[in-house]
This record gives structure tokens, sequence and C-alpha cells, in this order.
């Protein structure tokens, strides 16, 4: 089979695994699925999206929020990130699918159709306190059933430099809440988790490569 059909075959997957094709297309996508294992191996990556997808309502595509849910781009965006980087054509699927979010109904009319109901983030603002000059942030905690989220914010961390942060409980347990790496004085935002439930924690810390605090928050 010659690239330009492969390509063809490959892009009718997406509207394969939604029952979108004629019955010709059907007969031709399966038979090229019975002998291209690379093919089978997208589809198989792409199905669990199918099923979401089928929840889309019509009659709701013509709505127009008043704004876009604060969640979905971040939802968006960690769902192409986590996807393994060898799986390239799924991840362009997967950015077709996203677009399709983001653009059906003025912007946000599929994503209301596939959650009716956004989850409601209770953000709590948190005070910080910068050690290293020069760091300027901001933080918010966010509880969860497994424990808690920390939004950080900021500028001044040095560029290109490893930073972690732990999790300090009210028991004296020390819990690691993830890593980035600094900006310099461009602005950054990181989602920092922790197993720490939001009761049971009292601060976090900020630590360079060489486990000095730049920024403690009180939690």
């Amino acid at each position: 089979m010659n690239t330009e059909e492969h390509r063809r075959l490959r892009d009718l997957l997406g509207a394969y695994s939604l029952d979108q094709l004629s019955a010709d297309e059907r007969t031709g996508v399966r038979a090229h699925l019975d002998g291209c294992a690379e093919c089978r191996a997208e589809l198989a990556a792409i199905a669990p999206l199918a099923a979401p997808l089928r929840l889309i309502d019509p009659d709701r595509l013509e709505l127009s929020p008043e704004v876009p849910p604060v969640w979905l781009e971040d939802s968006i965006v960690a769902a192409i990130k986590s996807e393994p980087r060898r799986i390239r054509p799924t991840r362009r699927w997967l950015a077709a699918a996203a677009a399709v979010l983001l653009v059906g109904g003025a912007g946000t009319g599929l994503g209301y159709a596939l959650a009716p109901d956004p989850p409601k983030i209770p953000l709590e603002p948190v005070q910080v306190t910068a050690i290293a000059a020069g760091v300027q942030s901001t933080a918010d905690v966010v509880p969860h059933t497994w424990g808690m989220e920390i939004k950080l914010t900021g500028s001044g961390y040095e560029d290109g430099k490893r930073y972690h942060v732990v999790v300090l409980g009210a028991d004296g347990r020390v819990a690691p809440a993830g890593e980035f790496i600094g900006t310099g004085a461009k602005r950054m935002l990181c989602n920092l988790n922790s197993s720490v439930l939001r009761r049971d924690a009292r601060t976090f810390e900020v630590l360079d490569e060489t486990d000095r605090v730049v920024l403690r928050g009180q939690v």
C-alpha cells in the first residue's frame, strides 16, 4: 500500500471509532487494520475517547456560554502532555479532539455537553513568604480526597535551575509535592500535588538544588 493511501486510512480512524463512516469506508478501514499493526495500535489508543464524545448533545451545539469553564483548558493540556512521545499520530488525534471541544458551540459548547456539571475548584489563597532575593510568588491550594494540590505562580526562580517542593504535616511528616524548572523573570504557573490532606498540612516549602528554602507558604 502506498504512503498516501495509508495516510488516508489512518486519518479515518477517529471517525471509525465513532461509527461515523459509510459501509464502504468501514470495510476499507477494517481490511487495512487486518494488515497494519501501527494503525491497530493507534486505534486502541484513541478508542477510549469515543465513549465521551458520543455524549455530545447536537441540540446544545448552538449554545454560547458566557465564559469557558476554568478547568477545561488544564484538563485538555494535561491529557495531551500525558501521552507518550512515541505515539505521534495519537497525540495529533488528541489535539484534534481538544480543538473540537474548544471550538464547538462558540468555544465551549461541546465541553459543556460532555460535562454539564463542571467541577467547582475550591481555590484557597494562602500566604507565602519569599526567602530568596528576587523571588515573587502567590499560591492557592485545592483540597482533594487523596491529598492537596498547590497552584504556584511566580517569577524570580533562577532560569534553568531545578526546584522541588515539600509539604510539612502537623505530625512532622515531610511529603514531596513535585518539582519545577525556574524561568527567571518570566512568570510561571505550576501545579504541585502532595499526599498530605489539606486538614493535616501546615506549611509548604520550595527548595533549590542545594536544599536551601527559597519560599515558604502557610497552609
